[in-house]
């Protein structure tokens, strides 16, 4: 063969299109080592799973404070019935937004929540020895959020030895230690949601935090992070509105989405009832969810109005 010819190969006959999903964003600093040729050790985000803080950042990277105008401007939209917003939850979320000091409010929370979180990782993070214990991790079985973070309950990691003499309850992961602070709201959203154990503890450490007014749930103007950017979304859907602006009905109630299941009484409501359900007893299902969210939780409609 003249070794100047090219080969001709030929044509490539399957086709396969995997959706695939991409991580958060990886800089040169995510890269930590690399043992082997195929082998890279990378740092990636993770997305504490079935809790929701308040913001630090929101939206983007701008700060919740810059928020204070447009949500005292929000709340009297909803009073002069000009947002798309259904009478009993506007009449819940005014006094909390009318302050002008909502974002703010928001702001300071979540800046208390990152010290807490912080401390809490330090100290169950060290062994009596002093050496830093090393990290559990359990990922959902839907492994990444739209944002490419990796969805997962995190814990100290325990010896074998240690695991024989604790309980549920002493091996807590940091998404549960978050709620019994006060620092963090139940978001449990379908299908990644705790096993039955787990969730009964959520729901009772929720609740505590909850009647006992700790950590964010002291201030009675606390909005959760879930309402802060619900309410920013709306804001920006209202203003539209006022301008003149025609929105279809996927653009006008898009601001909210998730239904809302009470997990005591098995009964779903429409997104904008969320509030008919204790911020302790909630589960959170997107749209394209709820079909079979009914059928394998058997789940009823909550109450008619």
């Amino acid at each position: 063969m003249d070794h100047g010819e090219r080969t001709v190969l030929p044509p490539v006959s399957i086709f396969w299109d995997p959706t695939g999903t991409t991580v958060d964003s990886l800089g040169e600093d995510k890269i930590l080592s690399v043992t082997d040729g195929d082998t890279p050790y990378i740092s990636m985000s993770i997305r504490m799973l079935s809790i929701d803080t308040p913001e630090i950042h929101y939206p983007g990277n701008s700060r919740p404070s810059k928020q204070d105008e447009n949500l005292a401007q929000l709340a009297a939209w909803i009073e002069e019935g000009k947002a798309p917003i259904q009478e009993d939850l506007g009449r819940l979320l005014v006094p909390k937004l009318e302050t002008g000091k909502a974002g703010t409010l928001q702001e300071q929370q979540g800046i208390e929540v990152a010290r807490v979180f912080k401390n809490l990782l330090e100290e169950r993070l060290k062994l009596p020895s002093g050496k830093a214990r090393r990290l559990f991790i359990r990922a959902a079985d839907e492994h990444f959020d739209q944002y490419g973070r990796l969805l997962a309950y995190i814990a100290p990691k325990y010896s074998d030895a240690e695991l024989e003499s604790m309980s549920r309850r002493d091996r807590s992961t940091f998404n549960l230690l978050m709620v019994d602070s006060g620092w963090a709201a139940s978001f449990p959203i379908y299908p990644s949601i705790p096993q039955f154990p787990d969730l009964v503890l959520l729901q009772e450490s929720a609740k505590t935090a909850f009647d006992q007014k700790l950590g964010m749930w002291a201030d009675p103007l606390t909005v959760t992070g879930y309402e802060f950017r619900m309410c920013v979304r709306l804001h920006e859907v209202t203003r539209n509105l006022v301008n003149g602006k025609k929105l279809g009905r996927a653009e006008k109630y898009g601001w909210i989405e998730r239904y809302c299941v009470d997990m005591t009484t098995r009964r779903i409501y429409y997104p904008q009832d969320y509030h008919r359900v204790m911020p302790y007893d909630r589960i959170f299902i997107w749209p394209e969810d709820v079909v079979e969210a009914v059928a394998r939780m058997n789940l009823e409609p909550g109450n008619s109005r």
